[in-house]
């Protein structure tokens, strides 16, 4: 299969969806699976992993429901509170349904940059790999450092790093950055997904060239059987359309042979999410 490895769907509210504010009036509106079919048929996608874009137990059950609906997704990556005494009970009842792949938590809002590493947030997914879930690490650059001790703690569990971990593309940054992806990614527990990089360019004036740095260095330090296509589809219409935002991977990994090309374009994201 080929998979688009991260994309999100809401039925929007300004209540529920705190974080599209002002600036971002372009996707305050409805996103669902029949607005995201034809995109992807149009890039000879087979299938998506629909990611959690709000903290509720009940968004994760309503991917679900979606995923049950929509034979398109193929993976749903939801939130439970990690530091919650009833975390079992949640993924108990989730893991339960095999669309349930993973989890994920907005990390990247955390004050605190070693908040990876608090004890009720490890203890709780030091549990996820009990019920065969894996773990999608939404990070800035400067909690990289905290995130590299906590895939060494955990090396049975698998993570992804979501959006190369969101270097400042359109300042150009690239050393701090680089040293610390590098590093991670010398723990064999852990992918990348080569997504979210439109929004962290310059949005409006960006070209493919702006990307190919960051490119050969997380292609250097994963090489393909660790990388995996993401449209970050809705958000990625802030700076891109969709056939845009899967042309920049599609024109750089060209270079690589056919296999290779296929692990990123799908074979990676199966073989992590263990998709049907």
């Amino acid at each position: 299969m080929r998979i688009d490895a991260h994309q999100h769907f809401w039925n929007y509210s300004p209540a529920e969806y705190p974080w599209i504010g002002a600036g971002l009036e372009r996707i305050a509106r409805d996103f669902l699976p029949p607005d995201l079919a034809p995109l992807m048929a149009a890039e000879g996608l087979d299938g998506s992993v629909a990611v959690q874009a709000r903290q509720s137990v009940e968004e994760s059950r309503w991917l679900l429901a979606l995923a049950e609906a929509h034979p398109l997704v193929k993976g749903v990556v939801g939130w439970v509170d990690l530091q919650s005494h009833c975390v079992a009970d949640d993924l108990h009842v989730l893991a339960a349904n095999p669309t349930f792949v993973g989890v994920r938590h907005v990390v990247q809002d955390e004050p605190d940059p070693r908040f990876v590493l608090g004890e009720g947030f490890l203890r709780g997914l030091r549990q996820l790999h009990h019920h065969g879930l894996t773990y999608d690490l939404l990070l800035y650059p400067h909690q990289l450092p905290a995130a590299i001790e906590l895939v060494g703690l955990l090396p049975e569990q698998p993570f992804v790093v979501d959006h190369l971990a969101k270097p400042r593309i359109a300042a150009g940054e690239i050393e701090g950055w680089g040293r610390d992806i590098q590093a991670i990614a010398r723990h064999e527990n852990v992918c990348c997904k080569v997504s979210g990089m439109v929004t962290e360019a310059a949005r409006q004036g960006w070209s493919r060239d702006d990307f190919t740095p960051y490119l050969d260095l997380v292609l250097e330090a994963f090489g393909p059987e660790r990388l995996m296509f993401g449209s970050d589809w809705p958000v990625c219409l802030l700076a891109g359309k969709y056939a845009d935002v899967a042309a920049i991977p599609r024109d750089y990994f060209s270079r690589l042979s056919v296999p290779e090309q296929r692990m990123i374009w799908g074979g990676t994201a199966v073989r992590f999410y263990g998709l049907e």
